[in-house]
């Protein structure tokens, strides 16, 4: 595959509309929950979730929000789905030009370069800003992502540009979104269903599991003892997401997809509506 540089990644902007409300997916309205109101009045954010185990729980399921780093383990998927397991063998190079504030394990290997394998390891489990780009890179830019998503059965999310700009998450914009429905449905079809082999959903599963970036999201909401497959994403406007596969003991794994933001472009994010919305969730569906 030829490789695209970084700067050539991003695909040609969309004009971001200037709509108020947020773009939604379907008309029909989800069963309220009360709990989860609460908690946008307490964090004063926007929350969007969806749920589903041995049952749904739908709160602005199918409301656009920037997926910030989530879309990681998205790009993951679709380098080990469209290649052996021998091609995470292959050394990507890269420049320091390619290095961002996330790049907190590619800035360490400029002048060797990185097998994609660790590059997954780097964008999954540390969310490094130029690993997730170079596994973008190795697909063909942003547009091959939305198009394997598509292949997934995915007609919501689509991603437009690379990192930081993913970041700006401005309200309004649908460059680089997804709908808590959408993203959640993805990893659920990755991590429990078919969608990759055995031993390529066993890798990203792993990589998931062994996430450092979330243990005051979803992880800190699900009771102690749970197995959580997890990656988050964190942008402006106070954006912060968590898209897991929760196993508790001698249950039914739950897929949780929570997406949140708040209305000023240099908002703090709060981890804690996030991990308050998980213990709501594995709380209602267990």
């Amino acid at each position: 595959m030829t490789l695209l540089p970084l700067a050539g990644c991003a695909a040609t902007p969309a004009t971001p509309t200037t709509a108020a409300s947020p773009t939604t997916t379907t008309s029909a309205a989800p069963v309220r929950h009360d709990a989860l109101v609460e908690l946008e009045k307490k964090y004063d954010a926007r929350l969007g979730v969806y749920a589903a185990g041995v049952g749904t729980i739908e709160h602005r399921a199918d409301e656009r929000f920037a997926f910030c780093s989530t879309f990681k383990g998205l790009a993951a998927a679709a380098v080990l789905h469209r290649n052996p397991m021998t091609h995470l063998d292959k050394v990507v190079t890269y420049t320091e030009a390619d290095l961002m504030k996330s790049s907190a394990i590619t800035k360490r290997h400029v002048q060797t370069g990185m097998k994609l394998r660790d590059l997954c390891d780097a964008a999954v489990r540390f969310s490094d800003g130029t690993a997730g780009n170079l596994l973008l890179r190795e697909l063909g830019g942003p547009a091959e992502l939305t198009k394997y998503l598509r292949e997934l059965g995915d007609d919501v999310t689509r991603m437009d540009r690379i990192e930081p700009a993913i970041t700006e998450a401005t309200p309004g914009d649908p460059r680089d979104t997804a709908t808590p429905r959408s993203l959640g449905t993805d990893y659920q079809r990755l991590v429990l269903g078919n969608t990759l082999d055995q031993e390529k959903r066993g890798f990203l599963t792993d990589l998931l599991e062994r996430s450092v970036t979330g243990a005051k999201r979803i992880r800190a909401g699900v009771p102690q003892g749970s197995r959580v497959a997890s990656k988050t994403g964190t942008g402006d406007y106070g954006t912060a997401n968590d898209i897991a596969v929760v196993w508790q003991p001698n249950r039914e794994p739950i897929l949780i997809a929570i997406m949140s933001s708040r209305s000023a472009a240099d908002a703090k994010y709060d981890e804690a509506l996030i991990a308050e919305a998980a213990a709501y969730v594995t709380k209602t569906l267990t």
